[in-house]
């Protein structure tokens, strides 16, 4: 028996939830039900729901923008609907983009890491709806990184920004449905309606294979699977001056720079305790990135090779290569500095703390590091208990 999305649970009940109403719909290509059928073609095409503005996320309605490339606000060449952009000047959906709105449905793939933007949009939205009277409607999809284990720290106060809105941890084990229940609920200044559609037949233990549920990248560096269970570790990359794979074949797999030396780092890291713990391997890698970092230059590096998935903690391996890298090349490893003037270092924003830096400066261990956000983790487990919806 597979799982059904909450966008083939809406469809089973007819889409009554949306009959008679003014429907606004942010979505992009990763929604599908199982024959590959997009939200934006079905819900756009359906005679009883009645789409009258579409909103994008970052990568656009279309997903093919690139990292923090601003989407402008357009008009839809099929339907000759407004395309509403919240990636961009815009991050809160105005009064003049909800006039005559009374519900917007949300439907994307997230891929359960707290950096990973969809749900901070809607968290937007949800503001929105709040002050504005609008119902939200979110159609539910499993998380592909499961429900069970919750994996890094949460966010300080000071450092909440677009890659994390609330004190949630890197890998929070909730899918977007339980995610924005909990924001909703917690967090959100403007409480608003919100309706979550939940899946059927999915069990918080389940990995996606289990699911029968088709896979369509849900931003264009997350090509495969694969790349999703590296992400929640790989992404803190984007924090030094190495290459996390972008503009190759790899992206969040595979890291370097055209001054690591390959074959050293590798000895190293095979040879550790903690890559056994955790069902790891490297190999060493040669790779030209075509776009961001070191595009162009001939780079060294390694890949990371998953062998036990239930064993795999990606934020704590992640942040053991990136300490080996340092201690191997300390004259050429950088942390980035901010993109902005009196912002913080993209890094500290990534794990939501200057400490975690601070201390691998400082020669801290990384099972030193991680024992530090296990408070913050178990209140987090207790934290989420009413929002489960999956058992």
């Amino acid at each position: 028996m597979h799982v059904k999305t909450g966008l083939e649970v809406l469809r089973q009940l007819g889409y009554k939830p949306l009959h008679g109403l003014k429907v606004g719909l942010l979505t992009n290509p990763s929604a599908v039900d199982q024959q590959l059928e997009s939200a934006y073609s079905i819900l756009c095409s359906e005679p009883n729901v009645k789409v009258t503005a579409l909103f994008s996320p970052e990568h656009g309605l279309g997903g093919v923008a690139a990292a923090g490339e601003h989407v402008q606000s357009g008009i839809d060449p099929v339907t000759g609907l407004p395309i509403h952009s919240l990636y961009g000047n815009t991050l809160k959906p105005t009064a003049e983009m909800l006039k005559g709105i009374d519900v917007i449905v949300c439907d994307v793939q997230d891929v359960g890491a707290r950096y990973f933007t969809y749900v901070w949009t809607i968290s937007y939205i949800l503001e929105a709806a709040g002050e504005h009277d609008v119902t939200v409607v979110l159609l539910d999809r499993p998380n592909p990184l499961g429900g069970k284990t919750i994996e890094g720290p949460c966010i300080e106060p000071d450092f909440l920004s677009f890659v994390g809105r609330c004190p949630v941890p890197v890998r929070h084990g909730l899918t977007l449905g339980e995610l924005t229940w909990m924001i909703n609920e917690t967090w959100n200044p403007s409480l608003a309606r919100l309706s979550i559609i939940s899946c059927e037949n999915y069990e918080r233990e389940m990995t996606w294979a289990q699911t029968r549920l088709p896979w369509v990248a849900p931003s264009p560096n997350l090509p495969t699977l694969e790349s999703v269970l590296h992400y929640p570790g790989a992404c803190l990359i984007e924090g030094t001056n190495l290459s996390e794979g972008r503009g190759t074949a790899l992206p969040f797999q595979i890291v370097g720079a055209s001054w690591v030396d390959a074959p050293r780092l590798v000895k190293h890291l095979n040879t550790q305790a903690w890559a056994a713990e955790y069902g790891v391997r490297f190999r060493p890698h040669s790779f030209r990135p075509t776009i961001s970092k070191h595009a162009g230059e001939a780079c060294q590096g390694v890949q990371v090779h998953l062998e036990n998935v239930e064993r795999w903690r990606p934020i704590e391996v992640y942040l053991h290569l990136i300490q080996a890298i340092r201690q191997q090349h300390p004259d050429q490893f950088q942390w980035l500095p901010p993109y902005s003037e009196g912002d913080h270092p993209h890094f500290d924003k990534l794990t939501g703390t200057d400490s975690i830096r601070q201390a691998i400066d400082a020669g801290q261990s990384i099972e030193t590091i991680a024992a530090g956000w296990k408070g913050d983790i178990d209140e987090f487990a207790t934290a989420r208990q009413p929002f489960l919806l999956y058992e």
